[in-house]
């Protein structure tokens, strides 16, 4: 047998193939992280790119930072706290600075776990404000040219200077994750969210779209309406070291990086396989099905109609969406759920139902996680458990054609796939 690993929780999964069977094994690039990452981030932290010097805000009086919550990995070393520091030694003091942490339409975390994503150090001199996109105090800024209602956090807004730190990565509907996103949408109105994600069903809402993505252009119009100035941005791999650090304005910042995530987790495949094994990439990815989504759409491009799809996903705090279960376990089937959004439905929440459903029409997926059986059915995905996945694909190839094209994707999430004939 041939042993696979996937990354599963804090932990990893082996899977054993049957060396008779064709492999693939698709991975991002390989690359060495930064051999110095600090003095990387301490460069560009000194030479900002694109349109913005610090010596434009010499006279700000209060500092917002956007930084994401407990969903998105925190890089090894935490660019953050060079941010903290750097601003430090230009003169604002620490009760200047506010960190407001992104949470979208994600549950607000509570104080008890922002060590998760903060030092204690970091906790214990700054003040830190967690976005609630239905409590928070909003300031109403109109709206986008696609008429979306822009309304983002009033306090972060009337910061005199704003950052918006986070990392770059291919994104399943908003084309690549970063740049102002931690702020455009993590510290927006659920109303902002909602209908900006309500066209994720165009065409060019898709991984690795940016200038054409409407739901991706649409957000940097958000961005310069919220006035962020910086953005610190890393990519990382897949143990959260530094491969890349940008700081500087906005749209320099994904322009510069876009072209090294498409280099180095674009991955093309000439014809569709009949089994693709998936992980996310592990905690924080695979936290809940919420996130773990992200890696099935990526496995699901590679997938031929009625080919089967294994995602492993630990999903520790379960779907990770009330809503998104109260919908799904009422909806009476998968092509029911894609129906009621073609007929003009549309929720945050449930709409991870309907990106589920536009896969689960098309091909077989099965879940292997943590969580109850019943629960997962009750999401109308077929459960497993990680020690039963060898025995399922046993069963799965023995129904498959003769010789079967498999595919392993240990990173799911953050692989571009495409089939290219």
């Amino acid at each position: 047998m041939t042993h696979y690993q996937l990354p599963y929780g804090h932990s990893h999964i082996t899977v054993e193939i049957p060396p008779s069977f064709q492999v693939d094994l698709l991975i991002p690039e390989i690359t060495d992280p930064l051999p110095d990452p600090d003095q990387a981030i301490t460069d560009a932290l000194t030479a900002p790119i694109g349109k913005h010097k610090w010596y434009d805000f010499a006279q700000a009086k209060t500092v917002g930072i956007a930084i994401n919550d407990k969903t998105r990995p925190v890089p090894k070393p935490n660019p953050l706290q060079h941010l903290l520091e750097y601003l430090e030694e230009l003169g604002f003091e620490a009760e200047q600075i506010t960190l407001f942490v992104g949470s979208g339409t994600h549950a607000a975390m509570p104080t008890s776990e922002l060590p998760r994503i903060l030092d204690q150090s970091i906790l214990d001199r700054y003040r830190v404000v967690v976005h609630d996109c239905d409590q928070s105090p909003m300031i109403d800024l109109g709206k986008t040219s696609d008429q979306t209602p822009i309304q983002v956090n009033a306090d972060y807004y009337r910061c005199d200077l704003k950052f918006s730190v986070g990392n770059i990565e291919p994104h399943h509907f908003m084309g690549f994750s970063g740049g102002v996103k931690t702020a455009a949408i993590g510290l927006a109105s659920r109303a902002t969210i909602a209908a900006n994600h309500a066209r994720l069903a165009h065409p060019q809402a898709r991984t690795g779209v940016y200038h054409l993505n409407p739901l991706r252009q649409e957000v940097e119009e958000i961005g310069r309406k919220a006035g962020v100035h910086f953005c610190l941005g890393t990519i990382l791999d897949e143990d959260k070291h530094i491969l890349k650090v940008y700081f500087g304005d906005p749209i320099a910042v994904m322009n510069a990086a876009i072209p090294v995530v498409r280099r180095l987790f674009g991955i093309s495949v000439p014809a569709p396989y009949d089994l693709v094994i998936a992980s996310p990439g592990g905690a924080p990815k695979d936290i809940n099905l919420y996130q773990s989504q992200k890696a099935l759409t990526h496995a699901a491009r590679i997938t031929r109609d009625d080919g089967w799809v294994i995602l492993t996903a630990a999903c520790p705090e379960g779907s990770g969406s009330q809503a998104y279960e109260t919908y799904v376990t009422q909806a009476k089937s998968h092509q029911a759920i894609i129906q009621h959004f073609e007929d003009g439905f549309f929720k945050v929440g449930p709409h991870k139902a309907l990106q589920i459903a536009r896969e689960a029409v098309r091909v077989n997926i099965v879940l292997a996680s943590d969580l109850p059986p019943q629960t997962v059915k009750s999401w109308k995905l077929t459960p497993t458990k990680p020690e039963l996945i060898d025995e399922l694909v046993k069963w799965i190839t023995s129904k498959l054609p003769y010789n079967p094209r498999i595919a392993i994707l240990p990173a799911a999430t953050r692989t571009m796939t495409e089939v290219k004939p």
